[in-house]
């Protein structure tokens, strides 16, 4: 009896078929006219065209009816090339209109209205679509947990502000998009329209915000029948060029190269580039890394930020091991040392192809080819010059199964691959995901399955496990999981992660409010707590309680806070940088407090404080951040974010030495300022500054040993200077003019240093001054990068 009511209980769970609110239907209108993208909508065909209105309120006020001086008309029309969206939003005064010009992909203090479309109806992925009331678009692949805007499409937008509001037209190629081969196409889709000064957004087909899925409360799109879609043949050849020129002397250099993209049916894309360049992107924020952990890079190469979302499931792809540094340790005679050591390795190729059947089956494969790197090393006693492998030639391989089922789940497979060429390392890693919702979107089911291999001088294999269980809906929430990370669980070859050998329990609540009160706009609480348990000693590595409370107030501006107790006794098994020894780290307490006013505002600010109290005397840390900005108008905005923390009394290793590990206790500073500035010359020209100063320093003053136990003991015998100060300087003026569609010219001025010394030097006055007087290189670079459409050239011709 029990058995029976335990399997009827997991099919009520799990396959219920409780259905969402009516779902609201638009046609689509074929057509054989032109459409011409002016934002004017004055074409004749427009007027029989099915109209989609009586918009519901998404946020604050969920449910709320749209008012009649905001209504909002929308219609579609397609043929054999794209589809075509117009939209009249109404608003009586449409003289308070916000329309910050801004680059592409930021939303700025603007009125939007966006499209949302779902070529399987699958409840799963939006393809979505975003202008401004300046005329800035906005795209992104999203799903339920994640809204990926490093996507970029090609499409057309404009906009008119009008006497009754402002109108918007849209032209989506289907080279944009992602469906299936049907005859008769039923796409998921709605319609988003914000109403910036209001702080209110409103969607076509309702969203409830009890629920807490979003992609399978959308509409229905019908009518796209029969379409004979054109050849998907992109090509994006580049060409750059960079003067650079610091202390050591200057050089020139000329790149080109080629980026194809390739559409080998409606539903999957072939993506290849040719002699990458990246030497425009975004630098990275170097830091004093004092953590036995390597620092982790945000990925701006495009073409590893544009539609990866299948190989991210997972987490074994970390993109940046791709041309990252080597994975070598070189070895040295007494009178050698390396007077060239390359920091990055050079990418020779990348090629990737991802989509998804109609069955719901995605598939995506990636591989990258890295070349032989090499460093150069001195004998001073015999002058020989010798140079010594420090990557191989290395090939890089993702591998993704994704089956979407139920509208809402997914059970994944993913397999990261590295190479190298000779007795080097290599290494395999899988991963089997499920991800299992209710029909109704209100209880998921989650979990995984992990495993690792290393084929190095000593193999060696690992895995990781998860399972988890949340309440999805409604005001109250809340979940439970557990994970298990075997001892040689390793991923990081091509993936990052940086604790192993360790099982975990967590759980949290949650309360929300889904409608305004008299006092917020929105109202979040969440409890949790989260234990860690090393597998081999059996000692607590986290124990910690934690709340966390965010709200808008009535006003819109938002208010956060975050306290987490940790009363326990627990040890830190990776500071000792020595395999099987651990340090004892005190109880403790933080807390985090942040505001952040309302950027409909001219003037805003962000104000966060936070502080760490230890269990030990004198041992704390306490951090401010401040973050102003100011938008004189729709053009031209500038901002400033300074960012302190103070360590008192911290501890962590320095050396090692005949005694054992060697600890220190340290104070540290760290200051981080960054200055951005934005000035538009229209919606597709603008020039952008950022700049960014890093400094920070330990101070060492005491030494210890740490025993066996994990507890620290004197040593007054230790007598090295392991003190760090550390500096840091970025300077980025650049212009952009986005000529045609997908295409542009860009010219970047970079300015940038770095200095470490073993003296601290605790004047920030005087630690610029010792940055700028180092050896600062300048790079002045010009790329210019167009678009060819296949299509329009064959018709050309």
């Amino acid at each position: 009896m029990s058995k029976l009511y335990s399997t009827g209980l997991f099919f009520l769970i799990f396959f219920s078929h409780t259905a969402f609110s009516q779902k609201k239907t638009l046609q689509a209108k074929s057509i054989t006219e032109n459409i011409t993208i002016d934002g004017k909508i004055n074409e004749q065909i427009w007027e029989s065209a099915s109209i989609a209105s009586d918009f519901i309120m998404f946020e604050p006020d969920n449910g709320k009816p749209i008012s009649n001086d905001k209504k909002t008309e929308v219609k579609v029309l397609y043929d054999n090339n794209a589809i075509y969206i117009s939209a009249l939003l109404f608003d009586n005064e449409p003289d308070k209109i916000q329309r910050e010009i801004t680059n592409r992909d930021v939303f700025g203090v603007s009125d939007h209205f966006s499209v949302y479309l779902n070529g399987f109806n699958d409840g799963q992925q939006d393809f979505r679509f975003f202008v401004s009331a300046a005329g800035v678009q906005m795209d992104c692949l999203a799903t339920e947990d994640y809204e990926d805007f490093t996507w970029d499409a090609i499409w057309d937008s404009e906009v008119t502000i009008t006497e009754f509001g402002w109108a918007v037209e849209m032209k989506i190629p289907y080279a944009a998009l992602r469906f299936s081969k049907a005859d008769k196409q039923t796409w998921g889709l709605n319609f988003m329209r914000e109403i910036k000064r209001d702080v209110q957004k409103y969607t076509w087909n309702r969203i409830d915000t009890k629920i807490g899925a979003v992609i399978p409360q959308a509409g229905i799109l019908q009518g796209i029948e029969n379409i004979q879609t054109p050849t998907r043949l992109f090509l994006i050849p580049y060409s750059s060029a960079y003067y650079q020129q610091s202390d050591i002397g200057s050089d020139t250099t000329l790149k080109a190269g080629l980026d194809i993209k390739y559409g080998i049916n409606d539903s999957f894309t072939l993506d290849a580039i040719l002699v990458p360049d990246f030497g425009q992107t975004k630098f990275d924020n170097a830091i004093l890394n004092l953590l036995p952990f390597e620092q982790q890079f945000a990925e701006n190469r495009p073409f590893f930020t544009e539609g990866t979302d299948l190989f991210n499931k997972g987490g074994l792809f970390y993109s940046r091991r791709i041309g990252g540094g080597s994975t070598t340790e070189l070895l040295l005679g007494d009178q050698e040392e390396i007077t060239n050591y390359p920091s990055t390795v050079d990418l020779l190729n990348a090629v990737k192809i991802s989509g998804r059947t109609e069955k719901g089956l995605g598939i995506g494969f990636l591989n990258a080819v890295t070349e032989k790197t090499r460093a150069t090393i001195l004998n001073n006693d015999t002058g020989e010059i010798r140079k010594e492998v420090i990557e191989p030639l290395t090939n890089y391989n993702m591998f993704v199964l994704d089956q979407r089922f139920n509208q809402n789940s997914s059970v994944s497979f993913v397999n990261a691959n590295t190479t190298r060429n000779g007795d080097f390392r290599d290494a395999n890693a899988s991963a089997l995901l499920f991800d299992l919702n209710t029909k109704d979107n209100k209880y998921n089911l989650y979990g995984d399955f992990k495993y690792s291999a290393i084929k190095a001088i000593e193999d060696y294999d690992g895995f990781k496990t998860e399972i988890g269980f949340e309440k999805t809906s409604g005001k109250y929430r809340y979940g439970f999981s557990g994970k298990y990370l075997s001892e040689n669980y390793d991923v990081n070859d091509l993936g990052i992660n940086f604790y192993s050998n360790y099982h975990n329990a967590y759980g949290h609540a949650s309360y929300r409010i889904v409608n305004p009160t008299k006092i917020f706009n929105t109202f979040r609480l969440n409890e949790y707590v989260n234990f860690e348990i090393d597998n081999t000693s059996g000692k607590l590595q986290t124990g910690a309680f934690g709340t966390e409370i965010k709200a808008t107030t009535l006003n819109n501006d938002t208010l956060e806070f975050v306290a987490e107790l940790s009363p326990f006794k627990t040890f830190d098994f990776y500071e000792p940088r020595e395999y099987g020894r651990y340090v004892f780290l005190p109880e403790k307490m933080i807390a985090i407090l942040n505001f952040t006013s309302n950027d409909n505002n001219p003037f805003t600010l962000i104000i966060q404080p936070t502080f760490t109290k230890y269990n030990e005397s004198g041992r704390n840390n306490y951090g401010f951040y401040l973050g102003p900005k100011y938008r004189f108008n729709d053009k031209f905005s500038l901002s400033f974010a300074a960012e302190y923390t103070n360590m008192k009394n911290d501890r962590g290793w320095v050396d090692f030495d005949d005694t054992g590990i060697i600890f220190a206790e340290r104070n540290r500073e760290i200051l981080q300022n960054d200055f951005t500035g934005k000035y538009a010359l229209n919606n597709k020209m603008t020039i952008n500054l950022t700049a960014r100063y890093y400094w920070s320093y330990s101070k060492n003053h005491e030494f210890f040993t740490l025993q066996d136990s994990g507890y620290l003991i004197p040593n007054t015998a230790y007598a090295q200077n392991k003190d760090r100060n550390f500096n840091s300087w970025n300077f980025d003026l650049s212009y952009s003019w986005w000529f045609a569609p997908g295409s542009e010219i860009s010219v970047l001025y970079r300015n940038y240093g770095l200095q470490r010394s073993d003296i601290v030097e605790k004047r920030v006055s005087k630690n610029l001054d010792n940055i700028f007087k180092s050896d600062l290189t300048n790079v002045l670079s010009v790329s210019i990068r167009y678009f060819i459409d296949y299509n329009a050239v064959k018709n050309k011709f």
